[in-house]
C-alpha cells in the first residue's frame, strides 16, 4: 500500500510529505522509502500561526480560518507528494496536522489540538485520509504523545545494547526498547524563539547553530531555566510550547542582566543538550539514534556528543531512515495501522491503559474501501 505520511512540527517551518510502499510480511511491516517533499508555509499564514500560539491569544474565528489554511497547505503538500514521488498512484494519506495546543496539567494531558482539515486534503488528493490520531490515546488515558514510540520499538527491535530513538525537533522526546518513553522538555523551541526574537524575525532558526557556536554558556542563565519543574516528573510525560515560549525565557533573563544574542543562543543549546542526555543516561541507553531539525544543528549536536561519553550517537540516516523525514514516515505507518484495523499505540510509551486504533478517516472521492483487517499486529519494521 502506497501511503503519504504528513507531518509539521512544533518549529511549524514546513509540511514534510514522506511517501512510502508499506506491506505486511509474516510478522514483519515492511516499509521502502520513496522520497521526500517540503513545503514551507507562506509568510502570512506563519506569522498568523504564530501569533495564535501560548503565550499568544486567539479567537475562534481565527482557529477556524486557520484550519482550513494550513489544511489547504496540507492538501498542496499532499498533492505534490504524489504527483513527484508517487507517480500519481498514492493510495492513502495519513495526516498528522499541526499541533497548536496540548493541554497538560499535573503530569496529566486532557486534551491536545491539530489543526489542518483533513477534508481539504482529501478534496484535492481524491484520497482517503486518516488523521486525529493523539485524541484517541489520550481518552484512553494516555498522554497522546509521543506517538512515534511504537514506530520507533518497532523499528529497533532486536539491536544490540540499549538503543534509543531520539526525536530534536521544537519539542525533544526520546523512545527506550522497554517502552519507555517521554518527551525530555525543549528541543529547538527556545533555540528557535531567541533566534527569532534577537533578528527582529529575520531568522526561524539558528542556522547551523552560528549564532550558539560564537556565544558562550552563561551559568547562571542556564541554573535557572534548570529550575523548570517539568524535568523532574516522572514519565510517561509530555509537553510544548505551552510551557516552552520566549515569555518563559524572558522571565528566566530577567535578573541575570543584558546578555550578548549569542551567549543567550548557546546557553539554550546547552540546555537542550543537557536535558536530553540527561533523560537518555535516565533509560540507560548505549546508542543514541537522532532525527528531527536538531540534527542539523552541529553546535548542539556536538554539545549533545560531549555530555554522552561512551554512549554512540548517531542520526537515524545511518540506518537507511532520514533524519529530516522520519516522523512524517512514522504517520505514514501509524496510518497503515489504522487502516488495517491495529493499534497504533503502546501503553508503556504514552501511559494509556490499553492499546487503541488510532485516528478518524475521511472517505477519498470514490467513497471508502477499506482493505480486510490485519489478524495481528507486526512485531518489526524492516526497511527495504
Amino acid at each position: 500500500m502506497r501511503v503519504i505520511g504528513l507531518m509539521s512540527g512544533t518549529s511549524y517551518d514546513a509540511i514534510d510529505a514522506a511517501a512510502a510502499d508499506l506491506g505486511l510480511v509474516g510478522d514483519s511491516l515492511v516499509l521502502k522509502p520513496l522520497g521526500l517533499v517540503s513545503e514551507a508555509y507562506d509568510d502570512a499564514l506563519r506569522e498568523e500561526l504564530a501569533a495564535a500560539l501560548p503565550p499568544g491569544t486567539t479567537s475562534m474565528a481565527e482557529v477556524c480560518r486557520l484550519d482550513t489554511r494550513i489544511g489547504q497547505a496540507f492538501a498542496a503538500a499532499a498533492v505534490r507528494a504524489d504527483r513527484e514521488l508517487c507517480d500519481g498512484r498514492a493510495e492513502w494519506v495519513a495526516s498528522h496536522g499541526q499541533t497548536v495546543f496540548h493541554w497538560a496539567e499535573d503530569g496529566q494531558v486532557y486534551g491536545t489540538l491539530q489543526l489542518g482539515q483533513p477534508a481539504w486534503i482529501a478534496e484535492a488528493t481524491g484520497l482517503p485520509v486518516v488523521a486525529d490520531f493523539r485524541p484517541r490515546d489520550i481518552a484512553a488515558g494516555g498522554q497522546g504523545a509521543p506517538l512515534v514510540s511504537l514506530v520507533d520499538l518497532l523499528w529497533l527491535r532486536g539491536r544490540p545494547g540499549t538503543p534509543v530513538a531520539l526525536n530534536l525537533g521544537g519539542i525533544a522526546n526520546l523512545t527506550a526498547p522497554d517502552g519507555t518513553a517521554f518527551d525530555t522538555g525543549p528541543g529547538c523551541a527556545l533555540i528557535d524563539a531567541a533566534a527569532r526574537g534577537f533578528s527582529g524575525g529575520r531568522l526561524v532558526y539558528d542556522v547551523d547553530g552560528a549564532l550558539a557556536g560564537r556565544g558562550e554558556v552563561h551559568e547562571p542563565l542556564l541554573r535557572r531555566l534548570l529550575e523548570e519543574p517539568y524535568y523532574a516528573l516522572p514519565a510517561p510525560k509530555t509537553t510544548g510550547k505551552e510551557l516552552f515560549h520566549l515569555g518563559r525565557l524572558t522571565d528566566a533573563l530577567a535578573g541575570v542582566g543584558t546578555l550578548p544574542a549569542e551567549d543567550v543562543v548557546a546557553t539554550l543549546t546547552m540546555l537542550t543538550a543537557r536535558t536530553v542526555a540527561d533523560a537518555v543516561r535516565s533509560v540507560g541507553a548505549t546508542e543514541v539514534i537522532a532525527s528531527g531539525g536538531g540534527t542539523r544543528n552541529p553546535v548542539l549536536m556536538r554539545m549533545l556528543g560531549q555530555r554522552l561519553p561512551g554512549v554512540a550517537l548517531r542520526t537515524s540516516d545511518a540506518l537507511g531512515l532520514p533524519a529530516a523525514a522520519k516522523e512524517a514516515y512514522a504517520f505514514a505507518v501509524l496510518g497503515f495501522l489504522t487502516v488495517h484495523g491495529l493499534a497504533g499505540t503502546e501503553p508503556t510509551a504514552t501511559g494509556a491503559r490499553h492499546t487503541r486504533v488510532l485516528g478518524s478517516i475521511t472517505p477519498g472521492r470514490h467513497g471508502l474501501r477499506l482493505p480486510p483487517p490485519a489478524r495481528e499486529r507486526p512485531v518489526r519494521l524492516v526497511l527495504e
